[in-house]
């Protein structure tokens, strides 16, 4: 998939509305290898998805490793709508709290002293975090109106041609 499809593919109302959302599912392959699926907060900068975490988390050796990802972002109601989106990520360290970081969990209820007490603890915690900055490389969009997954397009276009012959 070339970098306009993929824009496109971003770029659709229902994937915007996606990338808005806080938490996305990121796989990769652990030290192990086997997989893993962590829910994550995330930023959407247009370009890239940023998520943030920990300078000792274990999910960084593997993705040092293999930076291959599939990301997924979905809706709980039905129909879904489910963006795939499959990346590289680059992995930057920051000195001090990324402003991601605090973006991405700026969408939580929290009043504004719960919100001065967070970021206080935040930043008596982390003296630097990681920036996992992710660029898509494929992206798919789900939403049971305009776009199916592919296994009930190919259901669909077989059972056409049965009708059809």
């Amino acid at each position: 998939m070339d970098a306009k499809e993929i824009a496109e593919v971003l770029g659709r109302a229902n994937s915007v509305e996606l990338l808005r959302r806080d938490v996305l599912r990121m796989a990769y392959v652990a030290k192990d290898g086997t997989p893993r699926n962590v829910p994550v907060a995330f930023a959407w900068n247009g370009a890239e998805l940023v998520v943030c975490t920990s300078k000792n988390a274990p999910k960084l050796h593997s993705l040092r490793v293999n930076p291959g990802v599939a990301l997924t972002i979905d809706t709980e109601v039905h129909p879904p709508k489910i963006l795939l989106i499959r990346g590289t990520v680059e992995l930057d360290e920051v000195e001090g709290i990324p402003a991601e970081y605090l973006e991405m969990n700026g969408s939580y209820e929290m009043t504004a002293e719960q919100r001065v007490e967070w970021e206080a603890e935040v930043r008596s915690l982390y003296d630097g975090m990681v920036r996992i900055v992710i660029t898509p490389t494929w992206a798919k969009l789900i939403d049971f109106e305009e776009t199916l997954p592919s296994a009930v397009e190919e259901l669909m276009r077989e059972r056409n041609e049965r009708q059809h012959a």
